[in-house]
């Protein structure tokens, strides 16, 4: 069984070294939801998720230290985001399309998100953005696809983290480690298609 999450994935950096990427679904099996994954400078993993099937779907396809659950709220206008999860609070703002974005463009949609062609553009992404990957395992059983539509660099971000300024934006510096692959390390939102095949989902 595969199963389909139509989304954004943002992924950015701070001063104080913790790396957040941030998924957002409004289309997936659980309905529309937002996750943050958390790497802390000491390399301990979070996963902070709206609910226990959510955090349990996420944390048997991925790699985590820690889960938590309880509410993670995003809103967004297109350009300026903000993220609430336990713990958590983080603004950004993404600025225009990079130049990968505009080849991304390029690909008819029902071609970017086929397992087939994701296979063959991940063969690029590890040459032209070391760490980044679009198929893989982390376990589990799981393979996964990412099929990435669009891409625009975050110009502008502030977060705190139990009431703590983590300073201001920074390079996805080094990887995070939560799956078989990182995001990029410039600050970014990609526009994504998500293939997760193996265990089915529990649905709500």
């Amino acid at each position: 069984m595969t199963e389909r999450f139509d989304g954004f994935i943002a992924g950015l950096g701070t001063a104080a070294g913790v790396r957040l990427v941030v998924g957002h679904w409004p289309r997936s099996p659980f309905g529309p939801f937002t996750d943050v994954m958390v790497e802390q400078p000491d390399g301990h993993r979070l996963l902070l998720a709206p609910t226990a099937a959510v955090a349990e779907f996420i944390a048997a396809t991925y790699r985590f230290d820690e889960v938590r659950v309880g509410p993670v709220t995003a809103r967004t206008d297109g350009v300026h985001w903000r993220v609430e999860a336990p713990s958590l609070a983080l603004a950004f703002s993404t600025g225009g399309r990079a130049p990968l974005g505009r080849l991304l463009r390029l690909v008819p949609r029902a071609l970017a998100v086929r397992p087939g062609w994701i296979a063959t553009v991940d063969v690029v992404a590890r040459l032209v953005l070391p760490g980044v990957r679009t198929r893989g395992s982390a376990g589990a059983g799981r393979e996964e696809f990412y099929g990435a539509l669009d891409l625009h660099r975050i110009e502008a971000a502030g977060a705190t983290w139990d009431g703590t300024d983590l300073g201001p934006l920074a390079p996805v510096d080094p990887p995070v480690r939560f799956g078989f692959g990182s995001t990029p390390r410039a600050p970014s939102l990609t526009r994504v298609v998500t293939l997760v095949r193996g265990a089915p989902v529990v649905r709500p």
